[in-house]
């Protein structure tokens, strides 16, 4: 097993890492489909992330994509949080 990597690095990743996707964490935590539990979760998943080495050359190259890559730990999360920011996006459009 991978000891941890150190909790604000793994911060800063995370948050970049969802940026770089498209996903905008403050608007997904105020529409009440992300709370702090589960930022944390996402952090703490990063800190044990086998990729986490190759993260930053990643992220440095792909500024904005869209969608994390399958290597991170928490791409299902940051695409469920888009889709769910495209859908409210589309319903504002709409209405």
């Amino acid at each position: 097993m991978r000891p941890l990597g150190p909790q604000r690095d793994h911060y800063w990743l995370a948050l970049s890492m969802a940026k770089a996707a498209g996903v905008d964490l403050q608007a997904a935590i105020m529409s009440g489909h992300f709370d702090q539990k589960e930022w944390a979760t996402a952090v703490q998943q990063c800190r044990g992330c086998e990729w986490g080495d190759d993260c930053s050359d990643w992220l440095k190259a792909n500024r904005a994509v869209d969608a994390a890559p399958e290597s991170c730990v928490n791409a299902k999360v940051f695409a469920a949080l888009k889709a769910a920011q495209e859908e409210a996006d589309a319903t504002v459009a709409a209405g």
